[in-house]
């Protein structure tokens, strides 16, 4: 069984809505479906891969807001720096 939507003749979805679609999935949206041995269960399940399909298309991923690391943070990248510096000055051959 195969489920069919068609974005741009869609009255559901609003101009932006279609414009997002289509960009991410494309003009037609298709669902195929034979897993199972009755016709109804798979246009069940077409249906329900076509909405999941829809869903992802028009998710809005939100806004990465940067942050600056704490003062404990830097803190302790420094403090691990000055430790591995130390080990590696124990390991070189010592100076005459």
């Amino acid at each position: 069984m195969e489920a069919v939507f068609d974005v741009e003749s869609s009255t559901a979805l609003t101009e932006t809505q279609k414009r997002r679609v289509v960009a991410r999935s494309g003009p037609v949206l298709r669902a195929v479906a034979q897993d199972e041995r009755s016709q109804a269960r798979n246009r069940e399940l077409a249906v329900e891969r076509l909405v999941e399909q829809l869903r992802q298309a028009l998710k809005v991923e939100r806004r990465r807001v940067p942050t600056k690391p704490t003062a404990a943070a830097r803190e302790r990248r420094l403090d691990e720096k000055r430790r591995r510096s130390r080990t590696k000055r124990l390991r070189r051959e010592p100076e005459d």
